[in-house]
């Protein structure tokens, strides 16, 4: 299984990482830049102490033949070392590379002067390598005038870079203790932060683990920060949906063991009847077939409303005609009809809903079931689908008695309408749950004439595709 951050260790990371990256580039930056300092202030030292050795030149001869002589001590020089562990070395020559004075393996200068130099002399620094050692040179152009001549001095003066080089990695170490300490206290003040921030998110957590099995209720988080208030939201609308597929699911159960066991035990009844032989075998069948008939309709209507709320959870619908799957569930139960002699009229135009088929199909199926059941025979029986700007209607009205005003306020209820002898009571049920689940409205009128009630209108409204929101 593929592990993920936790939160605290994204949001950490997320802010140290950068945090180091800029601390160690600004590091390596000051280190830089103290670096160039201490090179600076030892080359001022190399080129004062060129100086000083040029003041102690002296020359016989004009220009090409001037002679240089030199009377410089080594202990002129003992006041520009810094301490024991850098060593000094320097030539005095001519333009021409002759030596005059100093250390002859020091190779001679054959660079070029800088275009700007740093300083107001004639003067360039170099890195070079002198008795196995890594030095730094400062070369001096130096005049030098006399009462007896007129010439030009190379004046070259190295020293070794321990002293540097100590000096750098001491301005390293203070640098890096210092910035380690700051990201120390960044990554302290980040953990404490972190750790403040992400503390409903944890008390959030542990709440939920503490609940009991099957508590989906609402959580109520009023401290959440704002941040996490979209997450509680949909959290409690996905508890909510269970809740609802839970009750479901509980009522389902409730009403199968409830209803079916009363057709189980009439079932039982008259086999036991027919074995004993109480009755004729033939009135036994045809009284067990009804049994069983009646049982077969109650079990397929209750997975069917069970089906609706599984629909409903479920996306994928299409744009389906409504009066072509009307005209196709009347000629299913065309045989219904032609058994009670019906005077049966349809008349629809192109209804397009968005929906499940089954939907539309069983929603159908279940109001001409009622109508073909509540009309005599010899009756009239009309479907009826149109459709305006906003919504397809389908009214399907039959002749039969029409509801009263008590069975009207209870006409929706599951097992309210009938019983094991005439019906299951779940067929509007089932139409109110697939309306509902199609944003529609069903109404129920009675049509009266004279005084009398002709019949029944069952009136479905449902939204067209491009107005459903």
């Amino acid at each position: 299984m593929k592990r993920t951050l936790s939160l605290r260790r994204y949001l950490l990371l997320g802010i140290l990482l950068p945090v180091v990256a800029l601390i160690a580039a600004n590091t390596f930056s000051l280190y830089s830049q103290a670096l160039a300092a201490v090179n600076t202030a030892y080359d001022r030292t190399l080129l004062a102490s060129a100086k000083v050795i040029g003041e102690q030149l002296d020359v016989e001869g004009y220009d090409e033949l001037s002679r240089l002589r030199a009377t410089v001590p080594y202990s002129a020089l003992e006041a520009f070392e810094a301490d024991n562990s850098s060593r000094l070395f320097y030539r005095v020559s001519s333009l021409s590379g002759e030596m005059v004075s100093g250390f002859a393996e020091l190779p001679f200068w054959r660079g070029t002067l800088p275009q700007r130099p740093p300083y107001s002399a004639l003067v360039d620094f170099y890195d070079a390598r002198f008795r196995d050692s890594d030095v730094r040179v400062a070369v001096l152009l130096q005049p030098v005038a006399s009462q007896n001549g007129r010439g030009m001095a190379v004046v070259q003066v190295a020293e070794t870079l321990e002293l540097r080089r100590t000096l750098a990695r001491q301005i390293l170490i203070d640098t890096l203790w210092r910035q380690a300490l700051l990201v120390g206290v960044i990554a302290l003040v980040a953990v404490v932060v972190v750790q403040r921030a992400t503390r409903p998110v944890r008390r959030l957590s542990g709440e939920l683990k503490a609940r009991a099995e099957g508590d989906l209720h609402p959580i109520d988080a009023p401290e959440a920060p704002r941040e996490l208030l979209p997450l509680v939201d949909a959290t409690n609308q996905v508890m909510s949906r269970l809740a609802h597929l839970l009750d479901n699911q509980k009522r389902f159960v409730r009403d199968a063991a409830h209803q079916l066991r009363t057709p189980l035990a009439v079932l039982k009844t008259q086999v036991q009847s027919a074995l004993h032989g109480d009755i004729e075998p033939r009135q036994a069948l045809l009284e067990i077939e009804g049994t069983v008939d009646r049982a077969t309709l109650l079990a397929n209507q209750m997975l069917s409303l069970a089906k609706v709320e599984q629909l409903r959870q479920q996306p994928g619908t299409t744009v389906n005609d409504l009066s072509e799957l009307v005209r196709a569930v009347a000629l299913d139960i065309s045989p219904l009809i032609a058994e009670k002699d019906l005077e049966f009229d349809i008349a629809t135009v192109p209804a397009p809903v968005r929906s499940h088929e089954w939907m539309l199909r069983e929603l159908a199926r279940n109001l001409l079931h009622n109508a073909i059941k509540h009309t005599p025979a010899g009756g009239v029986l009309s479907v009826q689908v149109v459709a305006d700007a906003n919504s397809a209607a389908l009214t399907v009205a039959d002749s039969g008695p029409g509801i009263g005003a008590e069975l009207r306020s209870r006409l929706f209820q599951p097992f309210a309408a009938g019983d094991v002898r005439s019906g299951s009571g779940l067929g509007l049920a089932i139409c109110r749950e697939i309306v509902q689940a199609l944003g529609g409205t069903l109404t129920l009128e009675n049509r009266e004439a004279h005084g009398h009630i002709q019949g029944l209108d069952a009136t479905v409204r449902l939204p067209l595709p491009d107005n459903r929101s």
